[in-house]
C-alpha cells in the first residue's frame, strides 16, 4: 500500500451488514474535507459505538487521531492513533500520526521509533523519509544542546555560590543566564535533573536580593507548566517557606515569589501539558492535597505578625485567582467551601485591621479593598443557600467576638470587618449592620474626639450609606451628622469623608434630573470643594482618593460633568492619582470617567409608555439637558484632551485585584465612548489604546469583553490594522471581533465586527487561517442570509476576502452545498455593493478552482442574464469582475464557451474589446481569443 497522503482519513470497502457504520464513516471523511474536524470526530465516534470489526476500530481510530492532530490536541491525537495500532500492528497511517503526535509533544525518541517502522512497512514512501530525516536532525540538535548545557549549569552555580565573586557583573551575568536557559523547557530539565533545585535552595539561603530574585525565576522556569517538577520543588524547599518569601519587606522579591507560586498553583491545577510526560510517572501526586496545603499556608501568611504589607497583598491576589472557580459552569466549589471553613477568620482579620494598636497587622492602602474583593468572589462563588447561610452566620460570630467582649478597640475592630464585607459580599455586610448595637455605635463614633475611631465610624457610615437597606435610615438620621462633622471638623480628613458620605447621599437620583436630594446648587459646591481636595498634592493619596470617590457619586448631575471637564488642574490630578500606588482608587475614577462620558447603559423611554404613566400621577424619569449628545461628544474631545487614554491605559496594565471584573467593565465602556467618532480614534490609537483594549475584550464581565471587542472593531474599521496593532498582536484581535458576530450582540455589532473581519481578512493568509481557525466561517455565510441589507453586504465582503484562503475555497467546491448559487444570485441584486463583493468572491473562486466554474450554469437557470448584466454594468468594477468571471469560464471549458458565444454575451465581448484600453477590455480580448483558438468563433478580416 502506498501512502500518498498520511494526514486524511481514508475511506474502505463496506464490511456486509454494516451499512450505517460506512454512511457514518463517509460522513466523517466529508466533514474533515470541509474543515469540520469536530463534526467529522462525532461521526467516527457514533460509529464506534455500533459495534464494529477490529479492522474498522483501526481506520476509526487513526481518523480520530488525524482529527485530534487538526485540533492540535496531540495527547489525545497519540492516544487515538495507539488504539489503532493495538487493532492493526501494521497500520502505516496511525504509525505515521503518532509519530506527528508525539513530534509536538516534544518526546522525539518515541517519534523516530514510529517513523522507522514507517520506513521500513514503506520504504519508497517520500514523506516518510523527509520527516525521518526532519526527526532525525532534531534528535542530533538536542543531543547537542544538552552536552553542551551540562557544563554551563554547572559554572553559573559554580560562579553565583563562589563568595569571592559577590556583587561582580559576571555573578550578574551568570544569574541572567540561568534564568534564560530555564524558560526553556530542555533548559528547565537539565536544571532539575543537576541537583538544581537544592543549588537554588543555597541561593534563596543567602538573603541577597539579587540572588533571591535570580533563584525565584529560575524556579518558574522549572516549575512552569510541569506537575512533577513543582512537586519536587515544594518537597525539597517546603511549601510554608516559599510560601513565606512572600512576606520580606523586599517587593521585588515578594512579586517573584508571587510569580513563582501563581506557576506553581497552575501546574498542579493542570498538569502537563507539554514535554517530558514520561518522566511524569515517576512522582505519584494527589494535586488536590498539594493545592491545599499551599493554600492553607496562604491562609496561616495572611495573620502572620512580621509579614510586609505588599507579602499580604500578594497572598491575597494569589487567592483570590486560584480558590474560586473560574466558570460557574464548574459544578465543583469545593474549594471554596474549604477555604471559608478554614481560612475565612484569617481573611476577615485582614479586613478588619486597624492602624492603631501594637502588635497590629501590617497592612497597606489596598489590603482591605484586597479582602474585601476575595470575600465577594468566594460569596458569589457559593451555590446554594445553605452555603451562603454559612458564610453569614461565620461573619456574625466573627463580628460579635469583637464586638461583645473586645472593649473599645474590638468594636472599631468589628465596625472596620462591617466595612469590609459592606464593599465585597454587601448581604453580609447589611445583615452585620442589623446586629444588635452596631449602627447606634457607628453613630456615636462619628461623634468622637480620636479622628482613629472617627475615620473608621465615618467610612462605616458611607459604605451603609450605599445600600438600599440603610439608605433610607441615613438619610433620616446621618445626613445632619455628616453636615455637622464636615462643618465643624478640623481635621482634613474627616471633612474629605464627610464630604463623600453627603455626596452619596446627594446622588441617590443618579441621572435622573427630577430626583435631587438637596437644594439646587448644592452637589455643584460639594463638587467644587471634591475637586479642590483632589488637586491639594500635599494631601496623601489616601485621603485624596476619597475625594474621587465623591466626584465618582456627583458625576450622575451633568452640571457636574461639565464643570469638571473644564478643570484641567482637576482632570490632571485625577489622571495622575490613577498612575500611584494607591490602587483602590480605580474603580472610582474607572466610574466617574463612565458618568462623564454617558458610557452607562441608557434607554431612551417609550413615548406611549411615558404618556401613560404621567396619566397614572407616576414618577418619570428625566434626563438632564447638558446630557444630550451634542454635550456628551464635547466632553469627550476635552478628556481626550487632557490624556485620559495614557491614563485609562496605565489602568488596565494594573496587576492588582482591584482591577476586578467589574472595573474592566467600566474602562471598556469609557474606551467604546472615546471611539465613538471616527476622528477620535487616531488619537486613541497614537495613545496606546488599541493595546489596551485587547486584554479588556479577553478578560472580564461579558459586558465589558463586548464593549471593549466593539471598541477593538471601530478602530479596526477605519486604522490601518497593521499599525493599529503591530506584529503578533494584531492576531489577538481576531477572537474578541468574532465574538461579536454571536447572535446575542447587537446587529451594530454584527456590522462592526464583519467589517473589521474584512479588513483583516485582506491583510495576509495567516491571519485568514486564523479567522477560519475561530470557526468565524459557519457564522459569516449566517449573515449572508440576514435581512438586514448593510449586515447581508458587509457578510458577503468579507467571505470574498476569506475566498483567498483555501480552506474556504475548499468549502465552496465540496459537493452539496449552495455557497455558490448565493454568490451568483448576489451578483444579480439591485444593490451595486452587494454585486460587487459578490462578484468579486466569484471572480476569486472562479480564478483558483476553475472546477466551479462548470458548475455556475447548473445552480440556476439565470446565470446567463447575471453575468451579461455585470458586462452591461456602466460600473467599471462590476463589469471588470463580470469580465473576469467570464474569462475564467471560457479558460476553463470548450462547452462552457460554447455556450456563452451562443448567447448574448459574446455580442457584449465584441463590443467590450472595442473599448477604451483597461482591465476591462483586455479581459474582453483575452475571452475572444480563446474562443477563436477553440474554434468556436473567427477572428474579423483585420485580425481582431
Amino acid at each position: 500500500m502506498t501512502v500518498s497522503d498520511p494526514g486524511t482519513p481514508e475511506p474502505r470497502p463496506a464490511t456486509p451488514g454494516a451499512s450505517s457504520v460506512e454512511q457514518l464513516r463517509k460522513d466523517g471523511n466529508e466533514l474533515f474535507k470541509c474543515g469540520d474536524y469536530e463534526g467529522a470526530l462525532t461521526a467516527y465516534t457514533q460509529a464506534l459505538d455500533l459495534g464494529v470489526t477490529p479492522q474498522d476500530q483501526a481506520i476509526l481510530h487513526r481518523n480520530r487521531s488525524a482529527c485530534y492532530l487538526k485540533l492540535e490536541d496531540y495527547d489525545k491525537a497519540e492516544i487515538e492513533a495507539s488504539k489503532a495500532i493495538e487493532k492493526d500492528g501494521g497500520d502505516v497511517k496511525a504509525l505515521y500520526r503518532r509519530s506527528q503526535a508525539l513530534e509536538k509533544l516534544g518526546r522525539l525518541d518515541q517519534a523516530v521509533l514510529d517513523l522507522q517502522r514507517c520506513v521500513s512497512l514503506e520504504p519508497k514512501n517520500k514523506v516518510f523519509q523527509e520527516a525521518l530525516r526532519s526527526i532525525g536532525g532534531q534528535i542530533q540538535e538536542k543531543v547537542r544542546y544538552m552536552s553542551s548545557t551540562d557544563a554551563k549549569v554547572e559554572q553559573m552555580f559554580q560562579i553565583l555560590l563562589d563568595p569571592q565573586e559577590k556583587g561582580t557583573e559576571k555573578k550578574q551575568k551568570a544569574s541572567q543566564n540561568l534564568v534564560v536557559l530555564a524558560r526553556e523547557d530542555a533548559g528547565a530539565e537539565k536544571i532539575f535533573r543537576n541537583n538544581g533545585v537544592q543549588l537554588l535552595q543555597r541561593l534563596l539561603d543567602t538573603g541577597e536580593a539579587d540572588l533571591m530574585l535570580a533563584a525565584l525565576r529560575t524556579l518558574v522556569g522549572i516549575c512552569s507548566e510541569h506537575q512533577s517538577r513543582t512537586v519536587a520543588t515544594l518537597s525539597v524547599l517546603g511549601t510554608r517557606r516559599v510560601v513565606f518569601i512572600l512576606g520580606v519587606e523586599n517587593q521585588a522579591v515578594s512579586l517573584a515569589a508571587c510569580h513563582l507560586l501563581q506557576v506553581m498553583f497552575d501546574a498542579l491545577k493542570e498538569g502537563v501539558r507539554k514535554g517530558f510526560r514520561g518522566k511524569e510517572g515517576a512522582i505519584i501526586v494527589d494535586p488536590a492535597r498539594e493545592l491545599k496545603v499551599l493554600i492553607s499556608n496562604l491562609l496561616e501568611l495572611l495573620t502572620e505578625v512580621g509579614v510586609s504589607g505588599q507579602g499580604r497583598d500578594n497572598a491575597l491576589a494569589l487567592l483570590i485567582k486560584t480558590v474560586p472557580r473560574k466558570s460557574l459552569k464548574d459544578p465543583n466549589n469545593s474549594l471554596t467551601l474549604w477555604v471559608i471553613d478554614q481560612g475565612l477568620r484569617k481573611i476577615l482579620e485582614v479586613g478588619g485591621s486597624v492602624q492603631e494598636p501594637p502588635g497590629a497587622l501590617t497592612v497597606t492602602a489596598n489590603s482591605r479593598m484586597s479582602a474585601s474583593i476575595l470575600l465577594n468572589k468566594l460569596f458569589d462563588d457559593l451555590k446554594c443557600d445553605a452555603e451562603r447561610e454559612n458564610f453569614h452566620r461565620l461573619c456574625e460570630n466573627y463580628i460579635k467576638s469583637w464586638f461583645e467582649d473586645q472593649g473599645l478597640a474590638g468594636k472599631l475592630r468589628a465596625i472596620q470587618t462591617v466595612s469590609c464585607l459592606l464593599q465585597g459580599p454587601c448581604d453580609a455586610g447589611n445583615r452585620a449592620l442589623e446586629l444588635s448595637g452596631v449602627m447606634e455605635t457607628v453613630i456615636a463614633l462619628c461623634a468622637s474626639e480620636r479622628e482613629e475611631e472617627q475615620l473608621v465610624a465615618v467610612e462605616a457610615l458611607i459604605h451603609a450609606a450605599g445600600k438600599a437597606k440603610r439608605a433610607s435610615f441615613i438619610t433620616a438620621n446621618g445626613v445632619s451628622l455628616l453636615k455637622d462633622l464636615y462643618k465643624r471638623s478640623e481635621k482634613d480628613s474627616i471633612r474629605i469623608r464627610a464630604l463623600v458620605g453627603l455626596c452619596k447621599l446627594g446622588s441617590a437620583g443618579g441621572t435622573d434630573f427630577s430626583m435631587k436630594q438637596f437644594a439646587e446648587g448644592s452637589t455643584l459646591k460639594l463638587a467644587k470643594q471634591c475637586r479642590k481636595w483632589l488637586c491639594n498634592d500635599q494631601i496623601d493619596a489616601g485621603t485624596r482618593r476619597w475625594a474621587v470617590e465623591g466626584l465618582a457619586y456627583l458625576t450622575f448631575d451633568a452640571d457636574v460633568k461639565e464643570e469638571f471637564v473644564e478643570d484641567e488642574a482637576a482632570l490632571k490630578a485625577l489622571f495622575q492619582l490613577s498612575r500611584s500606588e494607591e490602587r483602590s482608587v480605580l474603580f472610582a475614577v474607572a466610574s466617574g470617567l463612565v458618568n462623564c462620558t454617558n458610557s452607562y447603559d441608557y434607554e431612551e423611554p417609550d413615548p406611549k409608555m411615558v404618556e401613560l404613566a404621567k396619566y397614572a400621577k407616576q414618577h418619570v424619569p428625566e434626563q438632564h439637558p447638558k446630557d444630550k449628545p451634542s454635550f456628551v461628544r464635547a466632553r469627550v474631545k476635552k478628556l481626550l484632551a487632557a490624556g485620559v487614554v495614557s491614563a485609562l491605559t496605565c489602568m488596565v496594565k494594573t496587576e492588582s485585584p482591584v482591577l476586578t471584573n467589574s472595573c474592566r467593565e467600566l474602562l471598556a465602556r469609557v474606551f467604546l465612548a472615546l471611539v465613538e467618532e471616527a476622528e477620535d480614534r487616531g488619537t486613541v490609537v497614537a495613545q496606546g489604546g488599541g493595546k489596551a483594549l485587547l486584554p479588556l475584550a479577553l478578560e472580564g464581565t461579558d459586558v465589558g469583553q463586548t464593549k471593549a471587542a466593539q471598541a477593538l472593531a471601530k478602530l479596526t474599521i477605519t486604522s490601518n490594522p497593521e499599525m493599529t496593532f503591530p506584529g503578533e498582536r494584531i492576531y489577538e484581535v481576531v477572537r474578541p471581533l468574532v465574538s461579536l458576530l454571536h447572535l446575542n450582540c447587537s446587529g451594530l455589532q454584527n456590522f462592526e465586527a464583519l467589517m473589521a473581519l474584512t479588513n483583516l481578512a485582506g491583510i495576509s493568509e495567516r491571519l485568514r487561517q486564523k479567522i477560519v481557525k475561530e470557526k468565524a466561517v459557519p457564522m459569516i455565510e449566517g449573515y449572508m442570509f440576514e435581512e438586514h441589507e448593510m449586515i447581508r453586504r458587509a457578510a458577503t465582503e468579507c467571505m470574498c476576502n476569506l475566498a483567498m484562503s483555501k480552506e474556504v475555497q475548499d468549502l465552496f467546491e465540496a459537493e452539496g452545498n449552495d455557497r455558490l448559487k448565493l454568490l451568483v444570485l448576489y451578483s444579480g441584486e439591485d444593490d451595486d455593493l452587494l454585486r460587487r463583493a459578490a462578484a468579486g468572491g466569484l471572480a476569486m473562486l472562479t480564478s483558483v478552482r476553475p472546477s466551479l466554474c462548470g458548475r455556475i450554469p447548473q445552480v440556476t437557470t439565470h446565470w446567463l442574464e447575471i453575468l451579461q448584466a455585470l458586462l452591461l454594468s456602466s460600473n467599471q468594477e462590476l463589469q471588470h469582475r463580470g469580465a473576469v468571471v467570464v474569462l475564467n469560464m471560457v479558460e476553463a471549458s470548450r462547452e462552457i464557451a460554447s455556450t456563452l458565444m451562443e448567447s448574448e454575451v459574446l455580442e457584449i465581448l465584441s463590443v467590450l474589446a472595442r473599448g477604451k484600453e483597461g482591465p476591462v477590455t483586455r479581459a474582453a480580448v483575452a475571452c475572444l481569443g480563446k474562443a477563436v483558438e477553440y474554434g468556436l468563433i473567427k477572428p474579423n478580416q483585420d485580425g481582431q
